[in-house]
């Protein structure tokens, strides 16, 4: 790819690290892995942190050993191979590692279908495409196929919640695509493209940057946030036709650089990380026009100098929300406060690793995982009944991790 002005976007050039053993076999990839970790796990479950509750703490789930997957990119040196896979264990937050799921190139981003069979890629390159992966529950796996975006730089995927579409956001042209997905999870000839042409460019961007498209909570529109533009592009979906229909733009200071947004569970409020101003923006969100009003830019809490925000994410019970810091390598805590709509910054702590690219919470948010680009690492923290982080374990070496993606 063509370098990026930005260090949000394209591979960036680490030193070779240990990369994970790709085992032999394209076949029962996940079911070996899991029983390997299962052994591996067999020690006593690590007991829940003593800190004082801000919130009901819901009865622990029972001990289980589930999937994970990582993106990396594969044309850079000591990039991985494919598709990586691991297990962890839901206690412990112990990482084992699996084999690679290759044919599948530079999956810097990592999407999974709501049936849990299908998993999608991103081929972030020029041009650019995305990929479809069928999972099976024996094991097997078959990559489906690629398609082209019509764009460059493909960033970041989302599947639509009715499981019919895959959306997919292009860095490097500015533009969001569409793709149709079959029942058995192969994707079709893209329906849709939109470049986004307006309005200019933010100070130094050059050009519309594209770097995140989700739908939101209430179902009716799909969000692209576009880091070169300043702008958050509202569309509805005519699930139909697989067409977007631009109806409503939410400006965002200029230079501030928004990279990607997470809603609040309830729908009616979202945060922003701004990569370029170092900010995380509260936002307000009405489900019935699909608008998105910001409010002012709030404090990373890393102090001076320049901290790159990449992603935030939010406590499946929205009380908490995390922000990547990839300058100072730290991650951010917030309290959420009326009912969503505010941010009380609570501290930050080191990520133990390198350039922090993407975060991830388990399902039951009781672990956090970062994908550290530079250093070649996942770290992992346990989340308190508080909302605080405590390491746990040691990194788990995964060449150039740029994504980490746990299954259900």
């Amino acid at each position: 790819m063509k370098p990026s002005p930005h260090p949000s976007s394209g591979p960036e050039r680490p030193a070779p690290a240990p990369g994970l053993p790709a085992l032999p076999g394209r076949r029962g990839f996940l079911g070996g892995l899991l029983a390997t970790a299962a052994l591996a796990a067999a020690g006593p479950a690590l007991a829940t942190p003593a800190h004082a509750s801000a919130r009901p703490v819901p009865a622990p789930a029972p001990r289980a050993i589930r999937p994970l997957l990582l993106g990396t990119y594969t044309s850079e040196a000591g990039g991985g191979t494919g598709i990586g896979t691991a297990a962890y264990d839901t206690a412990t937050g112990a990482i084992t590692p699996g084999p690679v799921i290759t044919g599948v190139d530079n999956p810097s981003y990592l999407a999974l279908h709501p049936s849990g069979s299908t998993v999608y890629a991103v081929a972030e390159q020029d041009p650019g495409a995305v990929t479809a992966v069928r999972l099976t529950p024996d094991g097997t796996y078959e990559v489906l196929g690629s398609r082209p975006t019509g764009g460059s730089g493909t960033t970041h995927l989302s599947v639509h919640p009715s499981g019919r579409w895959l959306l997919s956001a292009d860095y490097g042209s500015g533009s969001v695509a569409v793709h149709p997905i079959a029942e058995d999870g192969s994707l079709g000839e893209r329906t849709d493209l939109v470049t986004h042409s307006s309005p200019p460019p933010g100070p130094g961007q050059g050009g519309p940057h594209a770097h995140q498209i989700v739908t939101a909570p209430d179902g009716g529109h799909v969000l692209a946030v576009d880091l070169g533009t300043d702008t958050v592009y509202t569309y509805t979906l005519d699930e139909s036709a697989g067409t977007l229909t631009e109806v409503s733009r939410a400006a965002l200071a200029p230079g501030s650089g928004p990279r990607h947004l997470a809603f609040h569970p309830d729908g009616r409020s979202a945060y922003l990380a701004c990569e370029l101003d170092n900010t995380l923006v509260v936002c307000a969100y009405d489900p019935a026009t699909g608008a998105l009003t910001p409010g002012p830019g709030q404090s990373t809490g890393t102090g001076s100098g320049t901290s790159y925000p990449a992603q935030p994410v939010v406590t499946g019970d929205g009380a908490y929300v995390y922000l990547a810091n990839r300058g100072p390598n730290s991650l951010t805590r917030y309290a959420v406060e009326d009912d969503g709509a505010a941010l009380r910054l609570l501290d930050t702590v080191p990520v133990g690793g390198d350039w922090p690219r993407q975060l991830a919470l388990s399902p039951d948010s009781s672990l956090l995982f970062a994908a550290n680009q530079r250093s070649s690492t996942v770290t992992v923290f346990r989340v308190g009944p508080d909302g605080s982080l405590t390491a746990v374990g040691d990194p788990f070496p995964a060449p150039v991790a740029v994504c980490v993606l746990p299954l259900p």
